[in-house]
């Protein structure tokens, strides 16, 4: 609280006139970091994967941003931001045909995907030494572990590409689960 304090140029006492204690202070800082900003539905969207899409990516971009964000979310209280971002997927999941039944798991496998692709975003840098390094080690070590190396698994360095790829694999099972076609459609 006083380094906050220091950086907002005021006394750590001061804070307590606004916050109860620290833990408020990374709930409101995490709920201002996870406020979506995306245009607002105001009706039924024709494109429902596109919202998806742009929600997601959206919120994996705050949160590298603010790479801290994503490991405080599964511990942190649900302040409005995260609960109204949670009600547009939900309601534009709802929309595009998942039941009921299926909401949740859909929600937690798209929220799993986020958290799980920005944490290790945010921890998996490696320098052109480090890329090097590997590809060198994976070459020698290809007999045992060939469709590693063949995928380039450990080499892969488009993050946003390999996001927008695995997000649109789980949109592809969501689809066909509702018994429409991957580009949301009815056949």
């Amino acid at each position: 609280m006083r380094r906050l304090a220091d950086r907002l140029g005021a006394g750590a006492m001061s804070l307590y006139w606004h916050v109860d204690n620290k833990e408020t202070v990374f709930d409101l800082a995490l709920d201002s970091v996870l406020e979506y900003r995306g245009p607002q539905q105001t009706g039924e969207s024709q494109d429902w994967r596109a919202d998806v899409v742009h929600m997601l990516e959206g919120w994996r971009a705050s949160m590298l941003r603010h790479p801290w964000s994503a490991s405080l979310l599964p511990r942190r209280a649900l302040g409005p931001n995260i609960l109204s971002r949670l009600e547009l997927l939900s309601r534009t999941l709802s929309g595009a045909g998942v039941a009921d039944a299926d909401l949740n798991a859909a929600i937690w496998s798209l929220w799993n995907y986020v958290i799980g692709a920005t944490i290790t975003r945010a921890n998996f840098d490696r320098s052109d030494d480090d890329m090097t390094a590997a590809q060198q080690r994976l070459a020698g070590l290809s007999e045992h572990y060939p469709t590693i190396e063949r995928s380039r698994l450990l080499l892969d360095n488009d993050w946003d590409g390999t996001f927008r790829k695995g997000l649109d694999f789980l949109l592809d099972g969501l689809a066909l689960g509702t018994g429409r076609d991957a580009a949301g459609r009815n056949p």
